[in-house]
């Protein structure tokens, strides 16, 4: 199927303003990039509270984080960790995606703004993600926890899925793969199909990863590669979403379909006629709102 033609019309602008592509950039270059698209994207709703914290980190360290409560009894905690190749993105570029989630789904959201790379490699942002975790257990104590992300922060979520299940940490309710970063193998039929080099190509998922992990060998540490864990059972159930024309497509797939071998109840859906970041350019893409639909019908399912 054919891209959209929101999407169509949106990459038609972005051609306009005549910018490199993601792996000819400078991360400050990359940077800015995501910050401007951000701009885009409105205030989002209002909330009963927000709240700005600091969260330990495994080292000693610290990492920020915000608390976006909706209006009401929380029905549960959504941790959300934002993608951009664990090189971009920030707390306040998916300020406006987490008040919609809140108010959607009707969960407290946590941003942590984890540390990224290359300032800190690997495995920095899965060892924030993971203290992100048991923060939000020891600080909003007794509502079911839900684990959530996009690209580099669905990979994020996935890690989290299998440390917490490998040493007994906190329980999670449900973990939303939002196009997830799976694996190091950039040699899949999605990868090297031209229709996919879109907003994120082959190129860029290799630029990402020379900064998150320049160690090869280290890509395939499932804490990196999560679908390269040899066991997959006993995880918490799965909402996968996947874009037609995304070079992450395949491996997205193959992780739901590895889970679901492994007996964790999954739900794969996969966007036609949609591009890597549809569901994160808020207000940009219509896709997106139905997307953010479909995980607010999940975790009341799940959590109600």
């Amino acid at each position: 199927m054919a891209l959209d033609h929101a999407t169509t019309e949106f990459l038609k602008q972005l051609a306009e303003t005549g910018g490199k592509p993601i792996h000819e950039m400078s991360v400050a270059e990359a940077r800015a990039l995501s910050a401007s698209l951000s701009e885009m994207f409105g205030k989002g709703p209002d909330l009963a509270r927000v709240e700005e914290v600091s969260i330990p980190a495994e080292d000693g360290a610290a990492f920020p984080a915000r608390v976006l409560t909706p209006d009401g009894p929380p029905r549960g905690i959504l941790l959300y960790f934002h993608g951009g190749g664990w090189v971009l993105g920030d707390i306040d570029e998916f300020d406006t995606l987490g008040r919609e989630l809140a108010v959607r789904t009707g969960c407290t959201v946590v941003l942590p703004g984890y540390r990224l790379a290359p300032e800190h490699r690997y495995p920095v942002a899965a060892r924030d993600a993971y203290a992100t975790l048991r923060w939000a257990a020891g600080h909003l104590p007794g509502l079911p926890i839900v684990v959530a992300g996009d690209s580099a922060g669905g990979n994020l979520s996935a890690v989290v899925a299998q440390r917490a299940r490998d040493e007994n940490g906190p329980a999670i309710a449900l973990q939303v793969l939002v196009y997830p970063v799976t694996d190091c193998d950039l040699d899949r039929p999605s990868y090297l199909d031209p229709e996919n080099q879109l907003m994120l190509t082959r190129d860029a998922v290799s630029w990402f990863w020379d900064h998150y992990a320049p160690d090869p060998a280290q890509r395939a540490n499932p804490d990196a590669s999560p679908l390269r864990a040899a066991d997959l059972s006993g995880l918490p159930p799965a909402l996968v979403l996947t874009a037609e024309h995304d070079v992450l497509r395949d491996e997205g797939e193959e992780y739901a379909r590895r889970l679901r071998e492994a007996g964790v109840p999954v739900e794969l859906r996969r966007f036609d006629g949609q591009m890597h970041v549809f569901f994160t350019l808020v207000n940009v893409l219509p896709a997106g709102a139905d997307a953010l639909d479909l995980i607010a019908e999940t975790v009341e399912r799940r959590l109600g």
